[in-house]
């Protein structure tokens, strides 16, 4: 455990209109100033600690917590936004280190939140009701527009680097693209199980993951409606590292900074590295123990007459994803965070071990790495903020 002390905040519901806020407060800016926001990754990667616990105690009647579903920040770094399975969307303050804000979408529920490129408006995807995907401004928790045309649950959410374009995937087999000004798909692709998307870090390509079919789809973003000019057989290239997860279980797809890799997330004892030129497996990041109990993207419920609060009935927005320099994974592995070099020797087998454990005992449902500071966040009930420790 982190020999610098846990700071545990709690969340209560005594502000006005109802809105929690947190109990206590952490200043962290020293932490996170410029010392640290222009360090390499490099040289705190290893230590890395958890220095915050946030806790919902708006929740009442013994009710149990809610799960995060995703996390995601806005571009300058400074908000961490959850959707949570209560049907809240619940957003921190990263330099203060302290909630400052939610957001109710009981009528529609909410999953997959993600922000645009202003700070004060996302988008995100139903749970119920109907498969829309609204945009909401976080100012006054008021609706601009819904993008309707999806007939199924949606997947995946993608926001391009650059624009306030969009990627929707979907479990009616259709994957659709849209600019945040006009409610009308600007695109529709129709494929097998597309439930996962990415951008490369140029806005000019992107990435569709199938994985029924064992398939990676690249496509020129400008000539969408032509055959995608990249096909990366998954399910060839990678099934001598783990079979069983070729096709399933793909939980997250990712492309590095420097665009030459694609992360492909699997809930498995393990993820894939893709050499995004060439779709060959760069390597196996290879779990110690078992991968996540989270439904991967698109997966089924098996309700079987128990409560879908179970947690092998959450869904989750991925619990891997590359550092802001591409070299480094950060990984949940039930308890505790893994860290693979990617620029690490591999072995005949192409697997690749962990350099790093970071020790934590609490689940990890979801993780986000900051795009601006070294400073990212795990969540499963809670959400826990991870700082480089200063004196180790």
């Amino acid at each position: 455990m982190a020999s610098t002390p846990m700071d545990l905040d709690g969340v209560d519901s005594s502000s006005a209109n109802g809105t929690p806020q947190a109990s206590t407060s952490l200043n962290i800016t020293r932490t996170l100033g410029s010392n640290l926001a222009t360090s390499a990754v490099t040289d705190v990667i290893a230590n890395f600690r958890p220095t915050k616990l946030f806790k919902r105690d708006d929740i009442k009647d013994a009710r149990p917590q809610p799960y995060i579903l995703s996390l995601d920040y806005d571009d300058p770094g400074e908000l961490l936004m959850t959707s949570e399975s209560d049907e809240t969307i619940q957003i921190y303050k990263v330099r203060d280190g302290r909630h400052d804000k939610q957001l109710l979408s009981k009528k529609y529920g909410v999953k997959l939140a993600k922000f645009t490129h202003a700070s004060s408006a996302i988008i995100y995807a139903s749970t119920k009701v109907n498969d829309a995907i609204r945009y909401l401004t976080t100012h006054d928790n008021a609706f601009v527009r819904y993008f309707e045309g999806h007939e199924a649950a949606v997947t995946c959410l993608a926001m391009h680097p650059g624009q306030d374009d969009f990627i929707s995937c979907s479990k009616d087999n259709t994957v659709r693209l849209w600019n945040a000004s006009t409610k009308n798909a600007t695109g529709l692709l129709h494929l097998n199980t597309p439930y996962l998307s990415a951008w490369d870090p140029s806005g000019q390509v992107f990435a569709v993951g199938c994985p029924a079919s064992g398939m990676i789809l690249l496509y020129d973003h400008r000539n969408f409606d032509k055959a995608p000019f990249g096909n990366f057989d998954i399910a060839e290239s990678c099934c001598h590292a783990d079979l069983q997860h070729v096709m399933k279980g793909w939980t997250k797809l990712e492309f590095s900074n420097d665009g030459r890799s694609i992360l492909l997330g699997t809930k498995g004892g393990g993820h894939f590295l893709i050499d995004s030129f060439k779709g060959d497996l760069r390597a196996y990041l290879k779990k110690p123990e078992a991968g996540t109990s989270r439904l991967a993207a698109g997966e089924q419920s098996a309700m079987n007459g128990g409560s879908s609060m179970k947690v092998g009935n959450i869904e989750s927005s991925g619990e891997c994803c590359f550092t802001p320099d591409g070299r480094y994974v950060i990984s949940g592995a039930g308890k505790n965070v893994l860290v693979w070099d990617t620029l690490g020797q591999v072995d005949e087998n192409k697997m690749l071990e962990p350099i790093h454990v970071l020790a934590d005992e609490r689940q990890v449902g979801v993780l986000a790495y900051n795009p601006r500071f070294n400073f990212f966040a795990t969540a499963d009930q809670s959400v826990v903020f991870w700082l480089p420790d200063p004196h180790a």
